[in-house]
């Protein structure tokens, strides 16, 4: 067991998506989040914690046969912080933090999951540690676990961002890897994603 567990939101309803659920359309043979959960699972993060509640038993059984720990989120219509603080609630106690993963962000590898990872240990293990790529913060994040009480008093459709804006124990992380800023909103979007690595 390792003490940096991996946290995967897969709860929203993808309203931008159209018809069908966004988070089940088939990307190369495969359900859109089955891609972010296995990159979370083959990293060394452990356990992943997948936070499901929009079409929950659906979205669930597109993740069979992957070792993860789901946890339905009730709340979930409510918005994203619901979700965040789900997650964050089911964290083992030896968890010194979370690796926040989106569940529309299939370009996500395990081997970012661990660069993330490896370069929050390095950097003193600091409140969070944010990819940066042409100057925007993306995902996945690395969220101390002492955040946790500020990630309690979240609401709404919002997520880590506001508690982490500002903060100097924030640290930044500079990439060249475009998945980091690559989500699905739109089949469109889905469509023009380039090969995954």
């Amino acid at each position: 067991m390792s003490d940096i567990a991996a946290i995967v939101l897969a709860a929203g309803r993808g309203t931008r998506f159209g018809e069908g659920t966004k988070l089940l359309a088939p990307l190369d043979g495969k359900p859109l989040v089955r891609h972010a959960v296995e990159a979370a699972v083959q990293s060394t993060a452990e356990p992943v914690i997948v936070v499901t509640g929009h079409r929950a038993a659906a979205v669930e059984a597109g993740l069979a046969g992957l070792p993860v720990r789901i946890v339905r989120n009730a709340s979930y219509a409510e918005g994203l912080s619901t979700s965040l603080k789900a997650g964050f609630a089911a964290l083992p106690t030896a968890a010194r933090a979370a690796v926040i993963l989106l569940g529309d962000m299939p370009l996500v590898t395990a081997g970012l999951v661990d660069c993330l990872v490896k370069e929050w240990e390095a950097r003193g293990e600091p409140a969070a540690l944010v990819p940066m790529r042409h100057g925007q913060r993306g995902n996945p994040v690395v969220i101390s676990r002492r955040l946790e009480a500020a990630i309690a008093g979240l609401s709404g459709d919002t997520g880590a961002g506001p508690i982490l804006r500002g903060r100097s124990d924030v640290l930044e992380w500079p990439t060249t890897d475009p998945a980091v800023l690559q989500d699905v909103d739109t089949v469109e979007e889905m469509v023009r994603l380039p090969p995954k690595p």
